[in-house]
């Protein structure tokens, strides 16, 4: 039986649709730096431990996220465990509510904004590219970005919503479920269907996104490594 490629999420990405962002070999990949701090190997064995081990900076953390429990590299170190669920967008994408507000798109002369939002919110990993993943949307007033939300991986006819982030004194607003709306129907719109990750154990995010559509596909299992 052929493997989902949401199983290894990150595997998929790199030797797919977003090739063109790894750095490795055909043991071990990492994604571009900019981006962010995803890496895979190809598998368990020693010569792929090693080349993942290598990827690891010196100065800071590599993300795995896999469908089973990873092991620790030698010459590396565990810096935390974590399981994830993942969701799948099932039907529609849900309409457009009266009242939302106006959804822009976000671009390079927004990334300062985004970045500053994504350490305060801390949506996931963020880098000084991030932005660049694909089409990212945001609310603002008065000027100010209140909240966004985009795209992170690409895989075979699926796209992840990504980056969904509020400034703390505006939430409660709808803000997130606004944008995550608009950021599903695009991607439906591309023939996508939108997949998300979520801590397992933060039961708020995952009802909300419930009431979008999305549902539990399986557990993954993140580790962050360091040297």
């Amino acid at each position: 039986m052929t493997a989902h490629p949401l199983d290894r999420p990150i595997w998929s990405m790199l030797t797919g649709r977003q090739a063109h962002l790894a750095e490795g070999d055909a043991r071990a990949l990492r994604i571009d730096r900019g981006y962010g701090v995803f890496g895979v190997a190809a598998d368990i064995g020693a010569a792929a431990q090693a080349a993942l081990a290598a990827l690891v900076p010196e100065d800071g953390e590599l993300w795995i996220v896999e469908g089973e429990p990873w092991p620790v590299p030698a010459g590396t170190r565990e810096v935390k465990r974590a399981v994830l669920a993942q969701m799948v967008a099932e039907g529609a994408p849900p309409a457009r509510r009266d009242g939302e507000p106006a959804i822009l798109a976000l671009g390079d002369g927004d990334a300062a904004e985004m970045a500053a939002l994504a350490e305060h919110a801390r949506p996931g990993p963020w880098g000084p590219t991030t932005h660049l993943y694909g089409p990212f949307f945001g609310v603002r007033e008065d000027g100010r970005l209140l909240a966004m939300a985009g795209q992170r991986i690409l895989v075979s006819g699926m796209a992840e919503v990504s980056g969904v982030a509020t400034w703390a004194d505006c939430r409660g607003r709808g803000l997130a479920r606004a944008l995550i709306g608009h950021v599903m129907r695009e991607m439906v719109a591309r023939d996508e269907t939108p997949f998300l990750h979520s801590y397992a154990d933060n039961a708020g995010a995952i009802g909300l996104y419930e009431s979008l559509g999305f549902r539990i596909r399986r557990e993954v299992h993140v580790l962050v490594l360091a040297k």
